[in-house]
C-alpha cells in the first residue's frame, strides 16, 4: 500500500463546525480518507477507480 501524505480538507469545511470534516490524500492508485478532527487514527484506503465511482453515485443522489 502507498501512504498518501498530502492531505486535503473538504472546499466546504469552514469556521466553526465546518472545521470538523473528512481530509483525502491520493496518489496515482490509491484515495485515502480520514477524520480531521482526528488525524493520527485511523484511515480508509480505497483504490482510485472504486473512490471515483463513489464520488459520481454522491452527485447523482444529491440532484
Amino acid at each position: 500500500m502507498i501512504l498518501p501524505y498530502d492531505w486535503r480538507k473538504s472546499s466546504y469545511s469552514g469556521e466553526g463546525d465546518g472545521n470538523e470534516c473528512v481530509e483525502i490524500a491520493t496518489s496515482p492508485t490509491h484515495t485515502a480518507v480520514r477524520d480531521s478532527k482526528a488525524p493520527a487514527r485511523a484511515t480508509l484506503t480505497f483504490p482510485a477507480p472504486a473512490f471515483s465511482t463513489f464520488l459520481d453515485a454522491l452527485k447523482r443522489q444529491a440532484r
